[in-house]
């Protein structure tokens, strides 16, 4: 089992690719890797309550069932204000 960092900058603008993030530390989770994703910059948005309720990615992803995967399988999620 290896440790793995996402780190993700991107907010609303680009909530796909913050999505596919989202769906490659879950991939990751999956495979038995301990994950950790850092949200940074304008991503910071997503650990406010609500706001990845709509976002998704052009493949149809939903961000919040990935981040619940996440944080119910030991998932950490990290924001960073600064």
């Amino acid at each position: 089992m290896e440790k793995m960092l996402f780190i993700i900058s991107k907010g609303f603008e680009k909530a796909g690719a913050a999505t596919r993030a989202f769906q490659f530390a879950k991939i990751a989770r999956e495979k038995g890797h301990r994950v950790k994703v850092f949200l940074v910059d304008d991503a910071i948005s997503w650990a406010q309550f609500g706001m990845a309720e709509s976002a998704k990615a052009l493949t149809g992803e939903e961000m919040k069932p990935l981040i619940d995967y996440l944080l119910e399988k030991d998932g950490e999620i990290i924001a960073c204000k600064a």
